[in-house]
């Protein structure tokens, strides 16, 4: 049974409506992912009953603001829903943030478009927004053209976003207000017109199936590009530039959580087989634990301080200006730390618990490989630490859209 809002959306009468409900079924649903790890990592992508699975959770809808009859979850919120999946499964979890990004992209749409694209609250936007394409200008529209990299999501996404540059009459075009010589904007395109390339070979993160993806000449009409200095509804919290990256942080301290409570469930197992000592007894297994445990709680406390924070200004009616420039600086920087210290944590305990962690069969040699291979996502690279001290210093940041600068 459907309920109808907002005209043409639709969303199921058993579909979870608050942050509360979302949380906890992700939280079931770890369990189920984490049994079947090894099915979707073989798989390359995820099956198509794992999508379904994620989808019933309510992930890929818990961005749509209210107005569109979504949950409107916090960045908080978000970022717990990635934790509980990455618990279960680090690329389920991946997939789940990325596919919830349709609610954010839905904020710099037109209204109209929004219903026409995303009939349902749980359509699945994939693709890659750095423009590494050329869209040339033609009358109602643009041609696109152009391959990217790391499509994760895109092999059960109904739709494609993607970054490029502008052309018109084969020469950059200019923005018109002067702020920049050469434009990019965001393109959808439907999925059936785009080309995936089995290209997907990875150390880890395997089953987020983030192969790289071609459009060739597709139009791509006016309404369905947008910028992220332009949002078509009321000012809010979701609706700026930088939202889409805030929660996908959650997906490494998931991995992190699941590793230091393995380690301690086999610690509580092990004898030391030449002196007989339980290994609960020795020092240097508590020391380590301990000393993971100490930056796990500081680095998430990071995460969400700096998130609250920002949402408490932004949900009073201010903008990020509003933040001090150490407040606004603290959000991309939580996020690199809880990528590079989630991958430390798994490192550490991986030596810790020696000949149990190397074989395929123990989780820790999956959560080593996936967290080395999510640290090289651009959250987690020292672009953002390039450009978070050029802010500090009061020079002009190359990467500026993770402080949410557009322009």
């Amino acid at each position: 049974m459907t309920s109808v809002r907002n005209e043409n959306m639709t969303t199921v009468s058993d579909e979870p409506r608050t942050a509360t409900e979302i949380i906890a079924r992700a939280k079931a649903l770890a369990p189920v992912l984490r049994e079947r790890s090894a099915e979707i990592e073989a798989a390359g992508q995820l099956p198509a009953d794992v999508v379904e699975l994620l989808r019933a959770t309510g992930v890929h809808r818990m961005c749509f603001r209210r107005e569109w009859g979504g949950p409107e979850l916090t960045s908080m919120e978000q970022t717990q829903v990635a934790e509980a999946l990455a618990y279960g499964d680090a690329s389920a979890a991946w997939c789940g943030i990325i596919g919830a990004n349709t609610g954010l992209l839905a904020n710099f749409l037109e209204p109209d478009v929004v219903r026409e694209v995303y009939p349902r609250l749980d359509t699945v936007t994939a693709g890659v927004l750095a423009p590494a394409g050329r869209a040339d200008k033609v009358p109602g529209g643009f041609r696109l053209s152009g391959q990217w990299s790391f499509g994760s999501t895109i092999h059960h996404a109904e739709w494609v976003m993607s970054g490029a540059f502008v052309f018109e009459n084969g020469e950059p075009y200019a923005s018109p207000d002067g702020s920049n010589p050469h434009e990019s904007r965001q393109f959808l395109v439907p999925q059936s017109k785009v080309e995936i390339l089995d290209n997907w070979d990875t150390t880890g993160l395997r089953g987020s199936g983030s192969s790289d993806y071609r459009i060739t000449d597709v139009f791509v009409p006016d309404e369905h590009t947008l910028t992220f200095d332009n949002p078509r509804c009321e000012p809010h919290p979701l609706a700026q530039p930088e939202s889409f990256m805030r929660s996908l942080c959650g997906v490494p301290l998931g991995v992190a959580r699941a590793a230091l409570d393995y380690a301690r469930e086999c610690v509580l197992q092990r004898v030391d087989r030449m002196t007989g000592t339980d290994w609960a007894d020795i020092w240097r297994v508590q020391v380590t634990l301990a000393e993971c445990e100490a930056d796990f709680n500081a680095t998430r406390h990071g995460v969400y301080s700096a998130m609250t924070r920002q949402w408490e200004v932004l949900s009073a009616g201010g903008t990020l200006d509003d933040l001090t420039m150490n407040e606004r600086a603290a959000s991309p920087i939580a996020w690199l730390h809880a990528f590079r210290t989630s991958r430390s944590i798994v490192n550490r305990l991986y030596d810790l618990l020696q000949t149990w962690s190397i074989h395929k069969s123990s989780p820790m040699d999956r959560w080593m490989r996936d967290t080395a291979t999510m640290c090289q996502n651009l959250s987690a690279q020292d672009a953002i630490l390039e450009s978070v001290g050029a802010y500090l210093l009061g020079r002009r940041p190359k990467f500026r859209i993770c402080l949410g600068i557009v322009k």
